[in-house]
């Protein structure tokens, strides 16, 4: 049974692309899912949840990164979206997220007070390409559709990087120029495909490019999420690992089982 008893500073993937960071005081979940296998529209979910939402306890905020495919936000994810005190998303999916959700450009921020009384948690989005840097874009510019990753940042605090579904060096390069030294990355990998979109290359990090974006950040801590769980994905943590072996990152990645506690400092 996994151990969800609050941490001061630490992170954990449940597995798919849910990750709980403990942070300031605060408990945050990025992309909620919590359904049981079966399929989901075009999508095949493998494996059930190892956690029932309920086990997380009080959640202060959730991260969504986009909201429409069933692997980052499934059904009772989206219940337990929902029912959260604050809701952290892109502009397009705000509005299908509740009165509680705020919609977030690239590089716009939202200051959360922490519990811990060392003044706020600033949260900001930042870009996100979920699928190839040179694919068609839809006429809001978008590949696939809009997605963010999030910046975690705070007094005394690790800076946090949660990818979201990207497949660009080309945005993480910008995140490392523009924003602050990031300190522990949570890294969409697994190299997500499906056919019918964009000839069935990446729709998110394959392992070299994990390796490369954790290159780029320069993070001492990354941890792989979204990786398995779904039969899209074409790479898993045995790929991922020999990837950041063979650019001899070996000792920043974090790859452990699902449910175990990675402390970011």
């Amino acid at each position: 049974m996994t151990d969800l008893a609050r941490r001061a500073c630490a992170a954990t993937v449940l597995g798919g692309p849910t990750t709980v960071i403990d942070l300031g005081g605060l408990r945050i979940v990025s992309d909620p899912t919590f359904d049981d296998a079966g399929p989901s529209g075009h999508l095949t979910k493998l494996t059930d949840s190892p956690v029932d939402a309920a086990e997380l306890g009080a959640v202060d905020v959730v991260l969504v990164s986009h909201d429409q495919h069933a692997d980052n936000l499934d059904v009772r994810g989206r219940a337990f979206t929902l029912e959260a005190p604050l809701v952290l998303t892109t502009g397009s999916s705000a509005p299908r997220l509740g009165e509680r959700a705020v919609g977030l450009e690239p590089w716009s921020s939202h200051a959360v007070p922490r519990p811990d009384g060392n003044g706020e948690l600033t949260v900001t989005a930042v870009p996100a390409v979920h699928g190839p840097e040179d694919a068609e874009r839809d006429a809001d510019g978008f590949v696939t559709c809009e997605v963010i990753g999030f910046l975690l940042a705070g007094e005394g605090l690790p800076t946090v990087y949660v990818s979201g579904d990207n497949a660009s060096i080309r945005v993480v390069a910008e995140i490392a120029r523009q924003g602050p030294p990031v300190e522990a990355a949570i890294l969409h990998a697994g190299a997500a495909r499906v056919p019918i979109r964009h000839g069935g290359r990446p729709l998110s990090l394959d392992g070299g490019r994990a390796a490369a974006a954790a290159a780029v950040l320069g993070a001492p801590v990354v941890l792989p999420a979204h990786y398995d769980g779904w039969a899209h994905f074409s790479e898993g943590r045995a790929e991922i690992e020999l990837a950041f072996e063979e650019a001899g990152l070996s000792g920043v990645l974090r790859s452990v089982p699902h449910g175990t506690w990675i402390e970011l400092r």
